[in-house]
């Protein structure tokens, strides 16, 4: 029997107050990765390994983005859904099945079906989830370096009291999200910016 493609994928940094949305697509092969999981089950550390096992491992991967400002046009469900259709466009192996995490689909030409926590339940999932997180943390980090009075290495944009702190005392950057609630909240000079 012909041995089937089924392609995980899952995005990272929807809830974020800055950065992009990152999407990953992945191809496992045959061999069972032993010790995947949902990423935010994982330390960084074992992240870190694991995302370096998918990647030996798998048969392909690519990653798709959604920038800060398809996001604030778009909304960040349909920025979400773009950097999932960039993705799996990098695999060039046609799928005969595409599993999605969450409820909702990215249009596609294969078969697609959304799975809820579904990076909790299916290897592929799981292997998108913990290189997509990887790889958008390693752009967080390079953010940081930009505009290191944010804190991006450590809450990876997303927002923390100490981030909101920051974005009162500094204002937003051009990575910051500005259809957000505690950012436009800040660019329209209110007091409390609240939560998103």
């Amino acid at each position: 029997m012909a041995k089937r493609f089924t392609i995980g994928v899952d995005e990272v940094g929807r809830g974020c107050l800055a950065g992009p949305v990152v999407a990953a697509a992945v191809l496992l092969g045959n061999e069972v990765i032993e010790g995947l999981a949902d990423s935010k089950k994982l330390g960084p550390k074992r992240r870190a390994a694991m995302a370096e096992l998918v990647i030996e491992e798998c048969i392909a991967y690519a990653y798709g983005e959604a920038s800060v400002e398809e996001i604030d046009q778009l909304n960040v469900l349909e920025a979400s859904l773009t950097a999932m259709q960039r993705a799996v466009s990098g695999i060039v192996i046609v799928p005969d099945e595409v599993l999605v995490d969450g409820d909702r689909c990215p249009d596609l030409p294969y078969p697609v079906r959304a799975v809820v926590k579904g990076d909790a339940k299916i290897p592929e999932i799981m292997a998108a989830s913990i290189i997509a997180k990887q790889h958008r943390d390693a752009m967080m980090l390079e953010l940081d370096k930009e505009h290191p009075e944010y804190g991006f290495a450590r809450h990876k944009g997303y927002g923390t009291p100490e981030h909101v702190a920051a974005l009162r005392r500094h204002g937003p950057c051009p990575a910051h999200r500005t259809t957000f609630a505690p950012v436009r909240a800040i660019l329209a000079g209110a007091g409390d910016a609240g939560a998103a």
